[in-house]
């Protein structure tokens, strides 16, 4: 929702949802909105569990050096009780010339107190809600279409597997995209051009194959990686990562929507995919094993062994031997199709 100078000056704009970023960017907009109106405005940013009625007072009332205000309350959820009605009191006839920005980051608590501003007149409210799976592709392509570019639809979607679920950085790689192919439409290949060789992704790829028993593969990849310059801490990174992720699935509540999955483990929605066909061949044994050797792995990598290469090979070798009965037994490390380093001490 784009925001104009009479829903922001001289009324009160609340800004509610979980959506941290889209909140945030609504704050952002009002601001400059208030900056355009009067470059002398006075800016001030305090918290709700410290706003009293006098405190209220101060910041509405017009400053020594400007009559126009932006006040940013955050954490509206904390506001005491005892300065509820006096808020409210306020929003009901907001002072001219004054914006005051109401922030609730959702959930239940403090809601009485937004059901009171909602019956308001004077009150504006923007609502971030959080987007489904299938919205992010969609939110993707608008980021493009507001900075004047274009995107196929399977690029989008390929831009959200690569990138992840965080909005603030699907908006800097679809900014990022724009500014540097301008007026070029952004296709799938492009994508995963662009994406597809980071340095994170290649270590994820590794740890997805490990987990997965899919050994040789493993290796092929970790090879290539290392030889491209992936740094070892980013390799044993995603293995910690892999290892949190199957553990929480495996300690998550059954049921749960596929998105709302993804949201508790903090993983994309395709991850989850991956994750349960993983967590068939893990016990809760075999994923204990495979932190400590991922934290063994960590600590040599980082200086505590000469050899990181040789240590991340052994790490591959050792998850790819752990997994449950479920993946069938593999053959012993030594005989893995001869992929480690030529001149290497065996494990």
């Amino acid at each position: 929702m784009a925001l104009s100078a009479d829903q922001v000056l001289g009324r009160v704009l609340l800004v509610t949802g979980k959506e941290e970023y889209l909140n945030h960017r609504t704050v952002l907009e009002a601001r400059e909105i208030v900056r355009a109106y009067d470059a002398e405005a006075d800016f001030s940013d305090v918290s709700a569990v410290d706003l009293t009625a006098g405190a209220l007072g101060e910041l509405s009332a017009p400053s020594l050096f400007s009559s126009v205000r932006f006040v940013v309350v955050r954490g509206l959820e904390n506001l005491p009780e005892e300065s509820v009605q006096g808020l409210v009191d306020y929003a009901a006839a907001p002072v001219e010339d004054v914006a005051i920005v109401l922030m609730h980051g959702g959930g239940q608590k403090g809601s009485g107190t937004l059901t009171k501003l909602r019956k308001l007149s004077g009150v504006t409210e923007v609502k971030s809600a959080e987007l489904k799976a299938s919205e992010y592709p969609g939110f993707v392509a608008a980021e493009v279409r507001g900075r004047g570019g274009q995107i196929d639809p399977e690029a989008a979607k390929a831009l959200v597997d690569a990138v992840g679920l965080d909005l603030r950085s699907l908006c800097a790689a679809a900014h990022q995209l724009v500014g540097d192919f301008p007026g070029q439409r952004l296709t799938g290949e492009l994508v995963g051009r662009y994406f597809g060789g980071r340095a994170e992704a290649k270590s994820f790829a590794v740890a997805d194959l490990a987990f997965s028993g899919r050994r040789d593969q493993a290796l092929e990849e970790l090879r290539w990686a290392l030889d491209n310059g992936t740094a070892p801490v980013l390799v044993t990174s995603a293995f910690a990562g892999s290892a949190r992720g199957l553990a929480r699935f495996k300690g998550a509540a059954r049921g749960l929507r596929e998105a709302d999955l993804a949201r508790e483990l903090g993983v994309p929605p395709w991850k989850i995919r991956t994750i349960r066909g993983q967590a068939h061949g893990w016990s809760e044994g075999g994923l204990a094993r495979a932190v400590r050797a991922v934290a063994r792995a960590d600590a040599e990598v980082k200086g505590a062994a000469s050899d990181a290469s040789y240590s991340l090979e052994r790490l591959v070798l050792t998850i790819t031997d752990l997994g449950d009965a479920g993946w069938g037994r593999w053959r012993r490390p030594a005989r893995a199709k001869g992929l480690l380093l030529r001149g290497r001490r065996r494990w």
